[in-house]
């Protein structure tokens, strides 16, 4: 983890101490010729625009105040949703996502595909248990978890 996403990570944790707002990844990355400080927070309920723009201000103010400073190179602050579809990057994230809608992707071709999307019934500590759609009916697939190279959220249609 880069030094400004470990003190990024803090502050935020320092900032929501108090709120139902939870951190759920912090990127620090360069687009082109521009770099971008990206953090994703959410709450149970969802997060709106306003807690976003609170967070934010609060952040920047919270890195204004470090001397020397922490990031010296210009960039920009977007504080957001992670989306509809988010990363599972927790275990507990994992858990919370049991009866959800996934995408799974992995590191080599299981059962001849690289990707499979379907709802996530079981979570061990050694595989997930997805029932996926095979034309007209409904299957199980066990996959190893180290097996997995992504597992987010999906939208079903």
């Amino acid at each position: 983890m880069s030094k400004v996403v470990e003190l990024v990570t803090d502050l935020v944790n320092q900032i929501t101490i108090e709120s139902t707002i939870q951190l759920v990844d912090v990127e620090f990355v360069k687009e082109g010729k521009s770099w971008f400080l990206r953090v994703f927070v959410d709450t149970p309920e969802g997060i709106d625009i306003d807690e976003c723009a609170w967070l934010s201000e609060k952040l920047s103010d919270s890195l204004d105040q470090i001397t020397p400073d922490p990031i010296p190179q210009a960039y920009f602050l977007e504080v957001s949703s992670p989306g509809a579809e988010r990363v599972l990057k927790t275990e507990e994230d994992v858990q919370h996502a049991v009866g959800k809608y996934v995408h799974a992707s992995f590191y080599q071709q299981i059962a001849g595909e690289k990707y499979l999307e379907g709802t996530l019934e079981k979570v061990t500590p050694d595989e997930i248990i997805l029932q996926v759609k095979d034309k007209t009916r409904r299957k199980q697939v066990n996959i190893e978890r180290k097996n997995i190279a992504k597992l987010r959220l999906a939208i079903e249609f």
